[in-house]
């Protein structure tokens, strides 16, 4: 796990070599063509960067977003109307029927489209009109680090094009730097609070909180705590009855309009006895982690994500653990 999450720099530099006349005929397309709705379809880590690329689209492009419900084509058979949608899938396998068969659907229903898969030739990669390949290279690792930064890149690159925004599709361009640089970045004092903990709330807000999901999956499935994720606009409504003396949170505070509420929230926080650790940038005085920044504060969340790997996988192996076997785990997971 820590050497795949380590060499994301690499393969993102590696991706973004490739598929550039591709990715500017997607972005043609859907200028071209606007859909009438635009959803996405994806499982676990990917459903995490499937978050992070809806909300470029919604930020960026102002279109609506909605994240497909899982078993509505494979079991419900919903007659759902897919004509002129757009459907993003998002996967490292391919292999799922849950996120096959729906892609399948909507392309037979008259709707776009596109697959983010690491597998191109996977049965994903083939029900998809536009297959943009993920280039992440084999995977070994069953925690998903280097195909979940390149899906939160190819969804960066999708959304760039179809903006047609020169400056942020060069802000992406310059993502292998800041990550290299993300992999040297300290966080050994988060072990020292983590490594006894049996849970922890993971708390983002805006374009943070895909960072947050992906962050509460990775300690259940590496170091076996009871990890949550809450948006800092929600944490208020009921979650905050669990917080007691010591209870641990992380909270990703990226550059951005919410930034603000979030180092308020970690103060308030540890006001009433939480042992918060604030991941922020260098400039935040407030701050116990210290987070990578990018050429643009809407990519911080794909270094930021790359600075925690780092620190998920050597507090696996502080508690005991093999970030490299999870229990109950396999690589690939194929549901309806």
């Amino acid at each position: 796990m820590l050497k795949e999450a380590c060499s994301s720099a690499e393969f993102v530099a590696q991706q973004l070599t490739q598929d550039r006349q591709r990715y500017a005929d997607l972005g043609q397309h859907l200028r071209d063509n606007p859909p009438s709705s635009v959803l996405t379809v994806a499982r676990g880590s990917s459903d995490h960067a499937a978050n992070y690329a809806a909300y470029l689209i919604m930020a960026r492009l102002g279109r609506i977003v909605a994240s497909l419900p899982m078993s509505l084509v494979t079991l419900n058979k919903s007659p759902l109307h897919a004509k002129d949608a757009l459907a993003i899938a998002i996967s490292q396998s391919g292999q799922s029927p849950d996120v096959v068969e729906p892609i399948r659907y909507f392309r037979e229903g008259g709707a776009t489209t596109v697959a983010l898969v690491n597998d191109a030739a996977s049965p994903l990669g083939q029900s998809a009109e536009w297959t943009m390949p993920l280039h992440a290279g084999p995977e070994l690792s069953v925690a998903a680090t280097k195909s979940f930064i390149t899906s939160l890149v190819a969804g960066a690159r999708l959304a760039g094009h179809w903006q047609n925004d020169a400056a942020f599709l060069s802000a992406i361009e310059q993502l292998p730097e800041a990550l290299d640089a993300a992999t040297k970045l300290d966080w050994s004092n988060a072990l020292e609070v983590l490594a006894p903990a049996s849970r922890i709330m993971v708390v983002g807000r805006g374009i943070s909180f895909p960072v947050a999901l992906e962050s509460a999956l990775k300690f259940k499935e590496t170091s076996v705590i009871q990890a949550e994720a809450f948006s800092g606009a929600e944490i208020k409504h009921g979650p905050m009855a669990l917080i007691d003396d010591g209870y641990p949170l992380l909270i990703f505070a990226t550059r951005g309009p919410t930034q603000a509420g979030l180092i308020s929230l970690a103060e308030e926080m540890r006001g009433r006895g939480a042992n918060v650790l604030l991941a922020a940038p260098s400039d935040i005085a407030e701050r116990n982690l210290t987070l990578p920044v990018t050429a643009t504060p809407d990519l911080d969340p794909i270094a930021a994500i790359q600075a925690f790997y780092v620190m998920a996988a050597n507090l696996s192996v502080a508690r005991g653990l093999d970030p490299d076997k999870p229990r109950h785990l396999s690589k690939v997971t194929k549901t309806n």
